[in-house]
């Protein structure tokens, strides 16, 4: 694939990355972020940062050769609609479904499901992710909000940006918390020795989480955490950080062979209607497994 085009009035002052993705939509930022950082994707020919804020009437050239297109086909997956209108879906996730297709996973997703059951979803993020405002790992289960339309996903996309979409989540973690709550608050960035994953860092993109420890047990403590920003794998690197890895996380504390991944469950959220402008909140209990692993360790007296 290879040509070029002209910064508009519009797209003045917004990142490179960014500016590309509205023009190839089907293109993940990861993926356009690697193109920029190989000098496949250039500003007045010159290689810059994917972050490069661009200016009017610069030109952005590429040359790379063409991914294979995915074709998302709607398939029978098995998930709860928790609510529905013609604005949103709101999904409760099962542990295990990763959200979107990728290179790397091309079916068997939350969105070749929602394809399957619902007829209309926003168009932003391209065929990949239609409808998609904000993702859960493949692991962690629980509540998502899902666009139907264009108006609905800006809105809520906004409402994330500004922190106004409130997430909350319940985990369980290894050792004995000793503040009953509290702010965790890092700079997180890519793991320089593993792609796959983030760290703590001294810079990169600033991360709070807030916790509350809802019951203590002999090794281990059952917390609540909400988000004030929402990096990815925010609560499991934050929980890492302080040393109390969330059970079960293979990546950030170590896996265990009765479960097939953390207990890390999105259980509320609430957000201001895009077409009402009402308040809505959704709350969903712990998955089955989660509750009988609980039911496995001893309370600390």
């Amino acid at each position: 694939m290879k040509g070029d085009f002209k910064i508009s009035c519009d797209e003045q002052n917004s990142r490179l990355d960014m500016v590309f993705n509205n023009h190839f939509k089907d293109f993940s930022r990861s993926h356009i972020k690697n193109l920029i950082g190989e000098g496949k994707i250039l500003l007045n020919g010159k290689t810059v940062k994917s972050g490069e804020k661009v200016k009017f009437n610069q030109i952005v050239s590429y040359d790379f050769e063409d991914l294979e297109p995915l074709q998302v086909q709607p398939e029978n997956i098995d998930f709860e609609i928790v609510y529905q209108d013609k604005d949103l879906i709101v999904v409760n996730k099962p542990q295990g479904l990763v959200v979107h297709p990728c290179s790397s996973t091309k079916k068997g997703t939350l969105v070749n499901g929602l394809l399957d059951k619902i007829k209309d979803l926003s168009g932003i993020n391209g065929v990949l992710r239609p409808g998609i405002v904000h993702r859960l790992d493949k692991n962690t289960s629980g509540l998502m909000v899902v666009a139907k339309n264009d108006k609905a996903h800006i809105s809520l996309a906004e409402q994330i940006k500004n922190k106004t979409c409130k997430r909350s989540y319940i985990a369980l973690c290894e050792g004995v918390f000793n503040k009953d709550e509290g702010e965790i608050k890092t700079y997180l960035e890519r793991s320089k020795s593993d792609r796959k994953k983030y760290a703590v860092s001294s810079k990169g993109k600033i991360a709070i989480t807030d916790f509350k420890v809802l019951k203590r047990y002999t090794n281990k403590t059952l917390v609540e955490f909400s988000l004030q920003t929402g990096r990815t794998h925010q609560i499991r690197v934050h929980c890492k950080f302080i040393g109390h890895p969330i059970v079960g996380d293979d990546i950030y504390g170590k896996a265990e062979k009765n479960l097939k991944g953390q207990l890390l469950h999105s259980y509320k959220i609430k957000f201001i209607h895009p077409s009402t402008n009402k308040e809505m909140s959704f709350q969903i209990g712990l998955p089955e497994y989660f509750k009988e692993y609980l039911t496995k360790i001893k309370e600390k007296n």
